[in-house]
Protein backbone atom coordinates (compact mmCIF):
# COMPACT_ATOMS: atom_id res chain seq x y z
CA UNK A 1 0.00 0.00 0.00
CA UNK A 2 1.21 3.50 -1.41
CA UNK A 3 1.45 5.71 2.03
CA UNK A 4 1.04 9.70 1.16
CA UNK A 5 3.18 12.36 1.81
CA UNK A 6 2.53 14.84 3.91
CA UNK A 7 3.60 18.57 4.07
CA UNK A 8 4.19 19.06 7.20
CA UNK A 9 7.82 18.98 9.20
CA UNK A 10 6.45 17.26 12.67
CA UNK A 11 4.89 13.52 11.91
CA UNK A 12 1.45 13.17 13.40
CA UNK A 13 2.53 10.19 16.14
CA UNK A 14 0.51 10.19 18.64
CA UNK A 15 0.26 12.45 21.70
CA UNK A 16 -0.96 10.12 24.74
CA UNK A 17 2.31 8.07 23.95
CA UNK A 18 4.53 10.42 24.51
CA UNK A 19 7.02 10.02 27.84
CA UNK A 20 5.23 12.66 30.87
CA UNK A 21 9.02 13.38 31.46
CA UNK A 22 8.71 14.99 28.30
CA UNK A 23 6.27 17.52 29.51
CA UNK A 24 6.96 21.41 29.87
CA UNK A 25 10.06 20.82 27.51
CA UNK A 26 11.21 24.53 27.03
CA UNK A 27 10.17 27.15 30.02
CA UNK A 28 9.50 29.89 27.37
CA UNK A 29 7.43 28.24 25.44
CA UNK A 30 5.35 26.82 28.78
CA UNK A 31 4.84 30.53 29.78
CA UNK A 32 3.31 31.52 26.41
CA UNK A 33 0.57 28.69 26.44
CA UNK A 34 -0.10 29.66 30.22
CA UNK A 35 -1.29 33.20 29.09
CA UNK A 36 -2.79 31.81 25.70
CA UNK A 37 -5.05 29.01 27.07
CA UNK A 38 -8.27 29.29 28.32
CA UNK A 39 -10.90 27.42 29.92
CA UNK A 40 -13.66 29.44 29.04
CA UNK A 41 -15.37 26.94 26.62
CA UNK A 42 -17.00 22.97 26.78
CA UNK A 43 -18.09 20.93 24.29
CA UNK A 44 -15.92 20.05 21.30
CA UNK A 45 -13.59 23.13 20.95
CA UNK A 46 -12.02 22.46 24.57
CA UNK A 47 -11.31 19.33 23.47
CA UNK A 48 -9.71 20.54 20.42
CA UNK A 49 -7.61 22.97 22.69
CA UNK A 50 -6.54 20.64 25.33
CA UNK A 51 -5.08 18.22 22.54
CA UNK A 52 -3.11 21.03 21.34
CA UNK A 53 -1.89 21.86 24.70
CA UNK A 54 -0.69 18.70 25.33
CA UNK A 55 1.07 18.68 22.34
CA UNK A 56 2.80 21.74 22.94
CA UNK A 57 3.90 20.68 26.52
CA UNK A 58 6.09 18.00 24.31
CA UNK A 59 7.24 21.01 22.22
CA UNK A 60 10.16 23.36 22.20
CA UNK A 61 10.15 25.94 20.04
CA UNK A 62 12.48 25.75 17.12
CA UNK A 63 16.35 27.18 16.80
CA UNK A 64 18.91 27.65 14.09
CA UNK A 65 20.29 23.74 15.10
CA UNK A 66 17.46 22.43 12.95
CA UNK A 67 17.45 22.02 9.21
CA UNK A 68 13.90 24.00 9.30
CA UNK A 69 14.73 27.03 11.09
CA UNK A 70 18.26 26.84 9.89
CA UNK A 71 18.43 30.63 8.42
CA UNK A 72 16.15 31.83 10.99
CA UNK A 73 17.00 32.77 14.51
CA UNK A 74 14.26 33.08 17.06
CA UNK A 75 16.50 34.19 19.97
CA UNK A 76 15.12 38.02 19.71
CA UNK A 77 11.46 36.94 19.92
CA UNK A 78 12.48 34.57 23.27
CA UNK A 79 13.56 37.67 24.85
CA UNK A 80 10.49 39.54 24.82
CA UNK A 81 7.38 38.96 27.67
CA UNK A 82 4.36 39.03 25.83
CA UNK A 83 0.63 39.54 27.12
CA UNK A 84 -2.44 38.10 26.07
CA UNK A 85 -3.98 41.27 23.59
CA UNK A 86 -7.00 42.67 25.10
CA UNK A 87 -9.99 44.74 23.44
CA UNK A 88 -8.98 48.25 21.88
CA UNK A 89 -10.02 50.62 20.44
CA UNK A 90 -9.39 50.60 17.30
CA UNK A 91 -11.93 52.66 14.19
CA UNK A 92 -12.34 52.84 10.88
CA UNK A 93 -9.45 54.77 9.71
CA UNK A 94 -7.47 52.04 10.88
CA UNK A 95 -8.40 49.68 8.43
CA UNK A 96 -7.14 49.29 5.57
CA UNK A 97 -10.28 49.38 2.38
CA UNK A 98 -10.96 46.90 -0.43
CA UNK A 99 -13.63 49.03 -2.21
CA UNK A 100 -14.20 45.82 -4.70
CA UNK A 101 -14.93 43.50 -1.85
CA UNK A 102 -18.95 42.46 -0.96
CA UNK A 103 -18.02 41.20 2.94
CA UNK A 104 -15.62 42.33 5.31
CA UNK A 105 -14.38 40.50 8.43
CA UNK A 106 -12.09 42.61 10.90
CA UNK A 107 -10.43 40.99 13.49
CA UNK A 108 -8.25 42.70 16.71
CA UNK A 109 -5.77 40.56 18.53
CA UNK A 110 -7.62 38.20 16.94
CA UNK A 111 -11.18 38.83 18.52
CA UNK A 112 -14.21 39.49 16.00
CA UNK A 113 -15.00 43.55 15.70
CA UNK A 114 -18.87 43.05 14.33
CA UNK A 115 -18.49 46.64 14.80
CA UNK A 116 -16.09 47.18 11.92
CA UNK A 117 -17.14 44.33 9.78
CA UNK A 118 -20.33 43.81 7.16
CA UNK A 119 -20.97 41.93 4.28
CA UNK A 120 -23.46 42.76 1.38
CA UNK A 121 -24.27 41.06 -1.81
CA UNK A 122 -23.59 38.02 -0.59
CA UNK A 123 -25.55 34.80 -2.54
CA UNK A 124 -27.78 32.94 -0.49
CA UNK A 125 -26.61 30.29 1.31
CA UNK A 126 -22.73 32.14 1.88
CA UNK A 127 -21.90 32.18 5.31
CA UNK A 128 -19.20 34.69 6.45
CA UNK A 129 -18.81 35.33 10.12
CA UNK A 130 -17.31 34.40 12.76
CA UNK A 131 -17.38 30.81 15.08
CA UNK A 132 -19.62 32.15 18.19
CA UNK A 133 -21.67 33.77 15.61
CA UNK A 134 -22.73 30.70 12.97
CA UNK A 135 -25.33 29.55 12.61
CA UNK A 136 -26.58 26.13 14.16
CA UNK A 137 -26.71 24.24 11.16
CA UNK A 138 -22.60 24.81 10.63
CA UNK A 139 -21.48 24.24 13.43
CA UNK A 140 -21.60 20.37 13.38
CA UNK A 141 -19.86 20.96 10.04
CA UNK A 142 -17.16 23.26 11.43
CA UNK A 143 -16.15 20.56 13.82
CA UNK A 144 -15.25 18.01 10.49
CA UNK A 145 -12.57 21.47 9.04
CA UNK A 146 -11.67 23.03 12.38
CA UNK A 147 -8.00 21.89 13.66
CA UNK A 148 -7.87 19.21 11.09
CA UNK A 149 -5.57 19.86 8.38
CA UNK A 150 -1.79 18.39 8.04
CA UNK A 151 0.72 20.19 9.79
CA UNK A 152 -1.59 21.33 12.77
CA UNK A 153 1.11 19.56 15.56
CA UNK A 154 3.51 21.98 14.18
CA UNK A 155 4.29 24.27 17.43
CA UNK A 156 3.09 27.51 16.56
CA UNK A 157 0.09 26.15 14.67
CA UNK A 158 -0.52 24.05 18.39
CA UNK A 159 0.19 27.03 20.32
CA UNK A 160 -2.44 29.15 18.46
CA UNK A 161 -5.12 25.98 18.75
CA UNK A 162 -4.40 25.71 22.60
CA UNK A 163 -5.57 29.53 22.37
CA UNK A 164 -7.92 30.27 19.85
CA UNK A 165 -10.32 32.70 21.12
CA UNK A 166 -12.38 33.23 17.93
CA UNK A 167 -11.92 31.58 14.05
CA UNK A 168 -13.16 33.75 11.23
CA UNK A 169 -15.44 31.28 9.36
CA UNK A 170 -15.95 31.85 5.38
CA UNK A 171 -18.29 28.94 3.92
CA UNK A 172 -19.03 28.55 0.67
CA UNK A 173 -21.71 25.50 -0.36
CA UNK A 174 -21.93 23.50 -3.35
CA UNK A 175 -21.81 25.00 -6.95
CA UNK A 176 -22.18 28.66 -5.09
CA UNK A 177 -19.74 31.34 -6.85
CA UNK A 178 -19.13 34.59 -5.53
CA UNK A 179 -18.51 37.18 -7.60
CA UNK A 180 -17.18 39.58 -5.40
CA UNK A 181 -13.80 39.62 -2.79
CA UNK A 182 -14.13 38.32 0.42
CA UNK A 183 -11.72 40.76 2.79
CA UNK A 184 -10.40 39.38 6.27
CA UNK A 185 -8.50 41.86 8.18
CA UNK A 186 -6.37 41.10 10.77
CA UNK A 187 -5.02 44.40 13.38
CA UNK A 188 -3.01 43.92 16.02
CA UNK A 189 -2.93 46.72 18.62
CA UNK A 190 -2.27 47.21 22.39
CA UNK A 191 0.51 49.22 24.56
CA UNK A 192 2.70 46.63 25.70
CA UNK A 193 4.28 43.82 23.84
CA UNK A 194 1.67 41.44 23.13
CA UNK A 195 0.53 37.91 21.74
CA UNK A 196 -1.90 37.38 18.92
CA UNK A 197 -3.65 34.73 17.39
CA UNK A 198 -5.22 35.21 14.41
CA UNK A 199 -6.98 32.32 13.37
CA UNK A 200 -9.21 31.43 9.63
CA UNK A 201 -11.20 28.60 8.36
CA UNK A 202 -12.11 28.70 4.61
CA UNK A 203 -14.33 25.22 3.23
CA UNK A 204 -14.87 25.53 -0.54
CA UNK A 205 -17.75 22.88 -1.31
CA UNK A 206 -18.03 20.84 -4.52
CA UNK A 207 -18.03 23.32 -7.36
CA UNK A 208 -17.88 26.24 -5.29
CA UNK A 209 -15.42 30.06 -6.27
CA UNK A 210 -14.65 32.60 -4.09
CA UNK A 211 -11.92 34.93 -3.77
CA UNK A 212 -10.16 35.87 -0.85
CA UNK A 213 -7.92 38.71 0.70
CA UNK A 214 -6.17 38.13 3.86
CA UNK A 215 -4.14 41.29 5.11
CA UNK A 216 -2.72 41.39 8.44
CA UNK A 217 -1.40 44.65 9.65
CA UNK A 218 -1.30 47.02 13.16
CA UNK A 219 -3.03 49.89 14.16
CA UNK A 220 -2.38 52.92 11.93
CA UNK A 221 -1.11 56.17 13.81
CA UNK A 222 -1.06 54.64 17.43
CA UNK A 223 1.76 55.53 20.20
CA UNK A 224 2.39 51.61 19.76
CA UNK A 225 2.68 51.76 15.67
CA UNK A 226 6.14 50.70 16.12
CA UNK A 227 5.83 48.46 19.15
CA UNK A 228 6.78 45.33 20.09
CA UNK A 229 4.15 42.19 18.99
CA UNK A 230 3.60 38.70 18.47
CA UNK A 231 1.14 37.62 15.67
CA UNK A 232 0.90 34.05 15.34
CA UNK A 233 -1.81 33.27 12.64
CA UNK A 234 -3.23 30.17 11.48
CA UNK A 235 -5.51 29.73 8.54
CA UNK A 236 -7.00 26.43 7.14
CA UNK A 237 -8.44 25.92 3.56
CA UNK A 238 -10.14 22.71 2.22
CA UNK A 239 -10.79 23.58 -1.41
CA UNK A 240 -13.40 20.40 -2.55
CA UNK A 241 -13.69 18.51 -5.93
CA UNK A 242 -13.67 20.67 -9.17
CA UNK A 243 -13.99 23.92 -6.44
CA UNK A 244 -11.84 27.25 -6.76
CA UNK A 245 -10.24 29.18 -4.25
CA UNK A 246 -8.20 32.44 -5.39
CA UNK A 247 -6.31 33.38 -1.91
CA UNK A 248 -4.12 36.87 -1.49
CA UNK A 249 -2.31 37.13 2.05
CA UNK A 250 -0.76 40.13 2.64
CA UNK A 251 1.23 40.78 5.69
CA UNK A 252 2.01 44.17 6.43
CA UNK A 253 2.49 43.94 10.18
CA UNK A 254 5.18 46.98 11.85
CA UNK A 255 8.70 47.47 11.68
CA UNK A 256 8.97 45.46 15.46
CA UNK A 257 6.43 43.20 15.25
CA UNK A 258 7.05 39.25 14.56
CA UNK A 259 4.54 37.22 12.44
CA UNK A 260 4.78 33.72 12.26
CA UNK A 261 1.74 32.37 10.00
CA UNK A 262 0.70 28.92 8.87
CA UNK A 263 -1.52 28.40 5.41
CA UNK A 264 -2.45 25.03 5.63
CA UNK A 265 -4.41 24.00 2.21
CA UNK A 266 -6.29 20.94 0.88
CA UNK A 267 -7.47 20.18 -2.20
CA UNK A 268 -9.51 17.31 -3.22
CA UNK A 269 -10.24 16.02 -6.95
CA UNK A 270 -10.34 18.63 -9.94
CA UNK A 271 -9.95 21.50 -7.43
CA UNK A 272 -8.12 24.84 -8.14
CA UNK A 273 -5.97 26.92 -5.49
CA UNK A 274 -3.94 30.09 -5.93
CA UNK A 275 -1.91 32.22 -3.53
CA UNK A 276 -0.44 35.55 -4.01
CA UNK A 277 1.87 35.97 -0.89
CA UNK A 278 3.30 39.19 0.28
CA UNK A 279 5.20 39.79 2.48
CA UNK A 280 6.05 43.81 3.76
CA UNK A 281 6.39 43.87 7.48
CA UNK A 282 7.40 42.78 10.26
CA UNK A 283 10.67 42.74 12.02
CA UNK A 284 10.73 39.01 11.77
CA UNK A 285 8.29 37.23 9.60
CA UNK A 286 7.58 33.70 8.65
CA UNK A 287 5.01 32.21 6.37
CA UNK A 288 4.72 28.14 6.04
CA UNK A 289 2.42 27.39 3.01
CA UNK A 290 1.69 23.75 3.20
CA UNK A 291 -0.34 22.24 0.11
CA UNK A 292 -2.04 18.83 0.43
CA UNK A 293 -3.29 17.11 -2.53
CA UNK A 294 -5.98 14.76 -2.07
CA UNK A 295 -7.16 13.92 -5.41
CA UNK A 296 -6.13 14.11 -8.87
CA UNK A 297 -6.09 16.49 -11.21
CA UNK A 298 -5.46 19.32 -9.05
CA UNK A 299 -4.42 22.57 -10.07
CA UNK A 300 -2.06 24.80 -7.81
CA UNK A 301 -0.36 28.53 -8.60
CA UNK A 302 1.32 29.81 -5.91
CA UNK A 303 3.10 33.21 -6.69
CA UNK A 304 4.86 35.13 -3.83
CA UNK A 305 6.48 38.64 -3.74
CA UNK A 306 9.01 39.78 -0.13
CA UNK A 307 10.19 43.37 -0.27
CA UNK A 308 11.98 44.13 3.08
CA UNK A 309 14.58 46.38 4.03
CA UNK A 310 16.79 47.55 7.10
CA UNK A 311 16.95 44.70 9.60
CA UNK A 312 14.12 42.85 8.59
CA UNK A 313 14.07 38.91 8.07
CA UNK A 314 11.56 37.78 5.59
CA UNK A 315 11.01 33.55 5.26
CA UNK A 316 8.94 32.03 2.79
CA UNK A 317 8.96 28.13 3.30
CA UNK A 318 6.38 26.06 1.24
CA UNK A 319 5.93 22.49 0.91
CA UNK A 320 3.31 20.90 -1.80
CA UNK A 321 2.69 17.06 -1.26
CA UNK A 322 1.46 15.67 -4.45
CA UNK A 323 -0.03 12.24 -3.56
CA UNK A 324 -2.40 11.99 -6.96
CA UNK A 325 -1.58 11.62 -10.62
CA UNK A 326 -2.19 14.57 -13.57
CA UNK A 327 -1.29 17.36 -10.58
CA UNK A 328 -0.12 20.31 -11.89
CA UNK A 329 2.19 23.40 -10.20
CA UNK A 330 3.33 26.26 -10.62
CA UNK A 331 5.40 28.28 -8.27
CA UNK A 332 7.52 31.51 -8.34
CA UNK A 333 8.33 33.45 -5.53
CA UNK A 334 10.48 36.58 -5.29
CA UNK A 335 12.56 38.70 -3.25
CA UNK A 336 13.91 42.51 -3.31
CA UNK A 337 15.59 42.70 -0.38
CA UNK A 338 17.63 45.93 0.48
CA UNK A 339 19.81 47.36 3.16
CA UNK A 340 21.08 44.72 5.51
CA UNK A 341 17.49 42.74 5.66
CA UNK A 342 17.58 39.00 5.18
CA UNK A 343 15.44 37.02 2.63
CA UNK A 344 14.47 32.91 3.38
CA UNK A 345 13.19 30.51 0.71
CA UNK A 346 12.50 27.37 1.10
CA UNK A 347 10.11 25.09 -1.22
CA UNK A 348 9.52 21.52 -1.01
CA UNK A 349 7.39 19.59 -4.22
CA UNK A 350 6.85 15.83 -3.09
CA UNK A 351 6.35 13.49 -5.88
CA UNK A 352 5.92 10.15 -4.64
CA UNK A 353 5.37 6.95 -7.29
CA UNK A 354 1.58 7.37 -6.91
CA UNK A 355 1.68 10.76 -8.48
CA UNK A 356 2.33 10.01 -12.24
CA UNK A 357 2.41 12.42 -14.69
CA UNK A 358 2.64 14.94 -12.43
CA UNK A 359 3.66 18.88 -14.18
CA UNK A 360 5.69 20.76 -11.43
CA UNK A 361 7.41 23.59 -11.87
CA UNK A 362 9.32 26.09 -8.89
CA UNK A 363 11.44 29.05 -9.35
CA UNK A 364 12.60 31.53 -6.81
CA UNK A 365 14.33 34.86 -8.00
CA UNK A 366 16.10 37.19 -5.90
CA UNK A 367 17.04 40.86 -6.49
CA UNK A 368 19.67 42.41 -4.11
CA UNK A 369 19.57 46.15 -3.09
CA UNK A 370 22.61 46.20 -1.34
CA UNK A 371 26.36 44.64 -0.64
CA UNK A 372 24.92 43.79 2.69
CA UNK A 373 21.23 42.30 1.70
CA UNK A 374 21.52 38.59 1.56
CA UNK A 375 18.92 35.83 0.85
CA UNK A 376 19.05 32.12 1.33
CA UNK A 377 17.24 29.74 -1.00
CA UNK A 378 16.57 26.08 -1.43
CA UNK A 379 14.20 25.08 -3.68
CA UNK A 380 13.31 21.38 -3.53
CA UNK A 381 12.13 18.37 -5.53
CA UNK A 382 11.52 14.98 -4.18
CA UNK A 383 10.24 12.90 -6.86
CA UNK A 384 10.28 8.80 -6.94
CA UNK A 385 7.78 8.78 -9.81
CA UNK A 386 9.18 8.03 -13.09
CA UNK A 387 6.64 9.47 -15.49
CA UNK A 388 6.53 13.33 -14.58
CA UNK A 389 7.69 16.69 -15.43
CA UNK A 390 9.04 18.68 -12.46
CA UNK A 391 11.70 21.77 -13.14
CA UNK A 392 12.81 24.15 -10.42
CA UNK A 393 15.74 26.63 -9.91
CA UNK A 394 16.88 29.87 -8.19
CA UNK A 395 18.97 32.83 -9.25
CA UNK A 396 20.38 35.82 -6.81
CA UNK A 397 21.20 39.10 -9.02
CA UNK A 398 21.41 42.70 -8.62
CA UNK A 399 20.77 45.77 -10.93
CA UNK A 400 22.64 45.54 -13.91
CA UNK A 401 24.45 49.10 -14.27
CA UNK A 402 24.08 48.33 -18.06
CA UNK A 403 20.52 48.55 -17.48
CA UNK A 404 20.64 51.30 -15.54
CA UNK A 405 22.38 53.81 -17.41
CA UNK A 406 20.55 52.26 -20.99
CA UNK A 407 17.42 54.25 -18.93
CA UNK A 408 20.08 56.87 -18.15
CA UNK A 409 20.83 57.48 -21.83
CA UNK A 410 16.92 58.10 -22.11
CA UNK A 411 17.14 60.77 -20.16
CA UNK A 412 15.84 59.20 -16.52
CA UNK A 413 17.70 60.32 -13.89
CA UNK A 414 19.54 57.39 -11.92
CA UNK A 415 16.91 57.05 -9.02
CA UNK A 416 13.97 57.15 -11.14
CA UNK A 417 15.72 54.29 -13.44
CA UNK A 418 16.16 52.34 -10.45
CA UNK A 419 12.79 52.55 -9.40
CA UNK A 420 11.77 51.39 -12.50
CA UNK A 421 13.89 48.28 -12.60
CA UNK A 422 12.40 47.29 -9.31
CA UNK A 423 9.06 48.05 -10.00
CA UNK A 424 9.24 45.80 -13.36
CA UNK A 425 10.79 42.95 -11.07
CA UNK A 426 7.91 43.46 -8.61
CA UNK A 427 5.22 43.74 -11.33
CA UNK A 428 5.23 40.40 -12.23
CA UNK A 429 4.15 38.75 -9.25
CA UNK A 430 1.70 42.13 -8.81
CA UNK A 431 -0.41 41.96 -11.63
CA UNK A 432 -1.55 38.33 -10.85
CA UNK A 433 -3.70 39.66 -8.11
CA UNK A 434 -7.45 39.61 -9.43
CA UNK A 435 -8.24 42.93 -6.98
CA UNK A 436 -6.91 46.14 -8.66
CA UNK A 437 -7.56 48.35 -5.85
CA UNK A 438 -5.15 46.10 -3.88
CA UNK A 439 -3.20 46.07 -7.12
CA UNK A 440 -2.66 49.91 -7.20
CA UNK A 441 -1.66 49.89 -3.36
CA UNK A 442 1.06 47.15 -3.62
CA UNK A 443 2.63 49.51 -7.18
CA UNK A 444 2.67 52.35 -5.21
CA UNK A 445 4.38 50.18 -2.29
CA UNK A 446 7.08 48.83 -4.95
CA UNK A 447 7.18 52.25 -6.70
CA UNK A 448 8.63 53.85 -3.15
CA UNK A 449 10.46 51.05 -1.89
Amino acid sequence: MNMQVSPSAIANSDIVSLSSTLLDRDDYLTGLLGKVSSNQTEGWLQEVRERAVSWVRHSVIPNTREEEWRFTDLSALRQVEFQVGVQYPVSGDDIPTLPEASSRLVFVNGVYAPELSGTRDLPSGVVVGNLAGLPDAYTEKVQQYLAQSEGMLEVFTALNTAGMRDVGVVWIPKNMVVETPIHLVFITAGESPIIAQPRCLVVGETGSQVSLVEEYTNRRGAESAEGVYFNNAVTEIFVGENAQVNHTRIQSDGAQGFHIGKTAVTQTRCSRYSCHGITLGGKLSRHNLEILQTGEQTETTLNGLTMIRDQQVGDTHSAIALNHPYGITRQLHKCIVANKAHGVFNGKVFVPKPAQLTDAGQLNRNLLLSPHARVDTKPQLEITADNVKCAHGATVSQLEDDEIFYLQSRGIDEDSARNLLIHAFAAEIINHIPVPSLRERLTQTANQF
